[in-house]
């Protein structure tokens, strides 16, 4: 008989789709990380966390192709392992950069006149580096033991997770999502507070196209919130009341839009933002039309 590394193994449709999601993340966010690498002139609180974003991306992208590889090329256990924390280590840094991306855009509104300062920059360093060492920590935990390989019993619904630690993920990304909601929330409200401030300085007369740049400002929080949730929420819903026993077309199924967030993220937070725009213009064109060149920023840039 043969062994069971030499058995034929057939490959399941969901992780060819989890493969080509990962192809398409690392591809879009690699140009990001591209772009603001080679410009010296991003190099602003905002862009080291936009990049921060994109890279964490780009190596969540990785390790989704790396892990089909090593399932079914490889077939190691100890490769899974190691794939499976770079994959729980990346997607962990990127809900933490979306969260400090939220914190300096609150910041950059609520203290507008000392924003450009050196102690923002170290602020943001230490936001930087608190996330991706905890994300690191969070991705070393199955590489160390705590997996349900030895006893199927504690698996979750991603293998080889345990349960519990699926559970605190699933925790943790709630509390986060209800940080951000909040912030959004104040982010909203100065927003309002400024536009009707400068309605009341000209009297009303210029009132109106800066409400409706307002209004635009506030939809696109909106979507993001409502688009960052909409991806993970199901997964993380999902895996803290279901276990391994429940049918793998679920986890697939509730997954898989999870990744897409990784793919929406260089849309909403880097190619919509001006002077990447620029940067990216200059790099595949090598000019910069006029219509991004002298574009004005509105709220919904925010």
């Amino acid at each position: 008989p043969l062994a069971p590394s030499q058995m034929p193994l057939l490959v399941n449709p969901w992780d060819i789709v989890l493969c080509t999601s990962g192809t398409l993340i690392a591809c879009e966010n690699a140009l990001v990380v591209l772009v603001i690498w080679q410009n010296p002139a991003l190099r602003a609180p905002m862009f080291l966390l936009i990049g921060s974003l994109a890279l964490a991306d780009l190596l969540a992208g990785l390790g989704l192709v790396l892990h089909f590889t090593c399932a079914y090329l490889l077939r190691s256990e100890a490769a899974q392992l190691l794939t499976v924390g770079l994959v729980v280590a990346s997607f962990s840094a990127s809900v933490f950069s979306l969260l400090a991306i939220t914190i300096d855009r609150y910041l950059s509104l609520y203290y507008a006149l000392t924003y450009n300062s050196e102690r923002t920059a170290a602020f943001t360093y230490t936001m930087l580096v608190l996330l991706w060492g905890l994300s690191l920590c969070l991705g070393l935990l199955p590489v160390t033991g705590v997996n349900c390989l030895a006893e199927e019993a504690t698996c979750s619904v991603v293998r080889p997770l345990t349960k519990n630690n699926v559970a605190v993920l699933s925790v943790s990304f709630l509390l986060l999502f209800g940080l951000m909601l909040q912030l959004y929330v104040q982010i909203c409200k100065i927003v309002m507070r400024h536009a009707h401030q400068i309605a009341l300085q000209h009297h009303f007369l210029a009132a109106t196209p800066h409400y409706v740049t307002t209004r635009k400002g506030v939809s696109t929080l909106a979507i993001i919130l409502g688009t960052f949730a909409a991806c993970w929420m199901p997964f993380t819903v999902y895996s803290l009341i279901a276990d391994y026993t429940y049918p793998p077309l679920y986890t697939y199924a509730t997954l898989v839009p999870a990744t897409y967030n990784s793919v929406i993220n260089p849309v909403i937070y880097a190619f919509r933002n001006q002077e990447i725009q620029k940067a990216l213009w200059l790099v595949c064109c090598g000019c910069v039309p006029a219509s991004v060149a002298h574009r004005a920023r509105t709220p919904s840039d925010v």
